[in-house]
């Protein structure tokens, strides 16, 4: 299992058709209207809150919450090409480290938020109760744990969790929500990854989407007889846990 993953994330950013970091930080702005949507939204309205960015990757995230005014900010990743192209990209905080030894590591309810993008995917069941339980003890009492991860119940579920060698694991809004309360966590929401009306061509996408999610609805009340209006049909989504 260690030599799998040992081999994977030794070239984490390069091994792969087109390197993930981008090369200057305008490569990042893309996914600037998400980031800070969920900034907004989901962090405290205190800056000096301390925030940890567990595999952070080249520091996406990390850059963003600091572009916001955070002041108390940092990202640990234990692939070496990520922390290598965080640190080409000029973005302060982010180093490499074991997140699970990081967080052992950390004091009892030492931080506000809590960030897993892209991570819990990577361990395997017994692994990720061991990381639960860790944040759960980081966590102050109301702070949040931020996740994003694979969504099992997308009609292209398949594209997100095989499209990593090391993925492990995906979830719907279902099981991380039973993973989670049945860890102690007092609030869960999940939400849908859908495009983020910022200019001409993403307000088409998002009314695009809207009229796609409507149509898997309908497939979804034919087959089922259920109308759900809280079923998640993007291949990745947002959770966000309260302790």
């Amino acid at each position: 299992m260690t030599a799998y993953r040992d081999r994977i994330y030794s070239a984490y950013v390069t091994a792969r058709d087109k390197p993930m970091a981008p090369q200057t930080l305008a490569g990042l702005q893309s996914r600037a209207p998400y980031i800070e949507r969920i900034i907004h939204r989901h962090f405290p309205s205190d800056r000096s809150a301390k925030i940890v960015d567990l595999g952070c990757g080249h520091g996406a995230f990390v850059h963003f919450v600091r572009k916001a005014g955070y002041i108390n900010v940092e990202g640990i990743d234990g692939a070496p090409e990520q922390v290598a192209a965080a640190q080409h990209l000029g973005i302060q905080g982010v180093r490499r480290g074991s997140i699970l030894e990081e967080l052992t590591a950390m004091p009892d309810q030492s931080c506000d938020v809590i960030i897993a993008f892209d991570v819990i995917e990577h361990f395997t069941r017994n692994e990720l109760l061991g990381f639960v339980d860790k944040v759960y003890r980081v966590l102050k009492t109301g702070g949040r744990w931020i996740i994003h991860t694979p969504n099992g119940e997308s009609p292209f579920a398949g594209r997100m969790f095989f499209g990593d060698f090391t993925h492990e694991l995906a979830f719907t809004r279902t099981s991380i929500a039973q993973l989670l309360y049945a860890s102690k966590y007092s609030e869960v929401r999940s939400y849908e990854d859908v495009p983020v009306p910022h200019g001409v061509k993403s307000v088409i996408r998002w009314l695009l989407w809207k009229g796609i999610r409507g149509g898997l609805r309908l497939y979804l009340a034919v087959e089922t007889g259920d109308t759900n209006k809280e079923t998640i049909f993007s291949q990745n989504f947002l959770t966000v846990a309260v302790k």
